[in-house]
């Protein structure tokens, strides 16, 4: 009902063709963006950035994600605590959008968010809540370069597409959240024992974005790939499910034959999510490689040491040479069964000297630099009782 609505509404502002037909395609969610970008600016040229961010409750940030202004990205994988911006969760508490016809009124705001906007010449801006059954889920921003542009009449008509686009960032987000849900309870129902769960997957999933962010710049990476890291990292070891309790479970040294079972977890990880992603229907979303590469190659080593495949420095996937890197420095520095965590000091040095030999030197660096920040997630998300 509400697609056919807006559908009626861009035929009639664009002379009766269909400017949206494309969202019908199975294309890129930028790409959507985009391409409603231009539906929109057909009778309103002044909006010249459309931006979205999401909302992560359990450390209450809020994070960059989609944009559709090409270079003109003046928030590069940019996250906030949303407390620091009470502006922003006025909003929320008052279920209502946000319209700021003269940014000159905030161009000596403290954020930095809001200092960024002003610095790139935006003079005006409308702000709506994403909400997904109730729940919070984050703000789309439309963002324009002429002052008192949003009259009734342009909110109006962009109530309409803001609505078309956080159905489709819902829809996409929770399509992977399904996923990874699916996937987390298999493996919990499995393993119920197993120690590498719960809060070493929200540790290590934080430390996978932290270095993300950090090679950014320098591998072009954008925020939808830097969100998919962080949401598909904490499934690098689904393979595990495949795996007997008796090798699982070890408290002891792995022998050969075992220590072959074990390592078997990464082939069986990207059959399993091959398996799911086909019998949920889930294959057609954008950049699922992203999860299949993880999961398979997340042990192979930069000297071509690993498994499965014996891959080769940056023949390795680099999602996958980010998550070795997180998942190794949180085995260190968490205590399983068999061994007693080791300090922080003792774990980063043991990276350092596996950089460039076993772990991609550059991501572990990214992740030595950060070390305050390493140390905050450590503080949130410290070992369950179980330990």
């Amino acid at each position: 009902m509400f697609v056919d609505h807006l559908h009626t509404v861009c035929r009639a502002m664009s002379h009766d063709q269909d400017s949206l037909e494309s969202l019908n395609r199975n294309i890129p969610l930028r790409d959507k963006l985009i391409k409603t970008h231009q539906a929109l600016q057909v009778h309103m040229p002044f909006v010249k950035r459309i931006a979205v961010a999401v909302y992560d409750p359990k450390t209450t940030l809020l994070k960059t994600y989609l944009h559709s202004s090409g270079e003109d990205n003046p928030l590069p994988n940019y996250q906030s605590p949303l407390s620091e911006a009470p502006s922003l969760e006025a909003i929320i508490k008052q279920g209502r959008p946000r319209v700021i016809n003269n940014m000159l009124t905030f161009e000596k705001g403290e954020h930095e968010h809001t200092q960024r906007i002003g610095r790139q010449g935006y003079a005006a801006s409308y702000t709506m809540p994403m909400f997904s059954n109730g729940v919070f889920f984050g703000f789309i921003f439309f963002n324009a370069t002429e002052a008192d542009v949003f009259t009734d009449y342009a909110l109006e008509q962009l109530d309409v597409f803001g609505h078309l686009i956080s159905l489709m960032v819902v829809n996409e987000i929770s399509s992977m959240r399904t996923l990874i849900a699916a996937v987390s309870t298999a493996s919990h129902l499995t393993h119920m024992r197993d120690p590498e769960t719960g809060s070493h997957l929200d540790r290590m999933s934080r430390y996978a974005r932290l270095i993300a962010k950090d090679l950014a710049a320098t591998h072009q990476l954008d925020d939808e790939y830097i969100e998919r890291i962080f949401m598909f990292s904490p499934l690098h070891d689904i393979g595990k499910i495949g795996i007997p309790d008796d090798v699982l479970l070890k408290r002891g040294s792995l022998d050969s034959v075992e220590r072959k079972v074990m390592n078997s977890h990464a082939a069986k990880g990207r059959e399993i999510i091959d398996e799911l992603l086909k019998n949920f229907g889930l294959d057609a979303i954008q950049q699922i490689d992203i999860l299949r590469n993880i999961a398979e190659y997340h042990h192979e080593q930069i000297d071509g040491g690993g498994y499965p495949a014996g891959l080769k420095g940056e023949s390795i996937p680099l999602e996958a040479r980010i998550v070795a890197v997180a998942d190794v420095f949180d085995a260190l520095t968490s205590r399983r069964p068999y061994k007693d965590a080791w300090t922080n000091d003792d774990a980063f040095a043991m990276l350092e000297r596996l950089a460039g030999e076993k772990l991609d030197a550059e991501c572990v660096q990214a992740m030595v630099k950060h070390r305050a920040e390493v140390e905050e997630i450590q503080v949130q998300f410290r070992e369950g009782p179980h330990f």
